[in-house]
């Protein structure tokens, strides 16, 4: 069994679509914890909403490759549209950060809101 964190942020619909992204996540995974959920301002392109962002803490028996398979169709279900803006509005946005105690995401490092989540989830996390 693979125990995970994974951050999730949106900032279209956010209540809604993190709401809709948890129940399909749910579906597939067991959620042990959710992290608190914070708005935060947004980087990169800075005209748009704020996001709310937190995160997950999972157990799963999918392999790395089949999570991110698992994770990029919800996104899609979710009306995530891909454009040459990686920093632009979302409706969701899910990523793995922590695979079995390792971080596998620069995320976790370069937001800060990011490390706080993961470490809400795993107090004794070691980095």
């Amino acid at each position: 069994m693979n125990r995970v964190v994974i951050s999730v942020g949106s900032n279209i619909s956010p209540d809604l679509n993190i709401k809709r992204a948890i129940e399909l996540l749910k579906k597939e995974l067991d959620i042990l914890g959710e992290s608190t959920f914070v708005k935060t301002q947004p980087v990169g392109y800075v005209h748009q909403p704020d996001f709310l962002n937190g995160a997950l803490l999972i157990t799963t028996e999918l392999e790395l490759n089949g999570l991110i398979i698992l994770l990029k169709s919800i996104e899609q279900k979710l009306g995530r549209v891909k454009t040459g803006n990686r920093y632009g509005p979302r409706t969701i946005d899910l990523d793995v950060i922590v695979w079995n105690g390792r971080v596998i995401n620069d995320d976790f490092y370069e937001r800060d809101f990011v490390k706080k989540a993961v470490l809400e989830l795993l107090p004794d996390f070691k980095q």
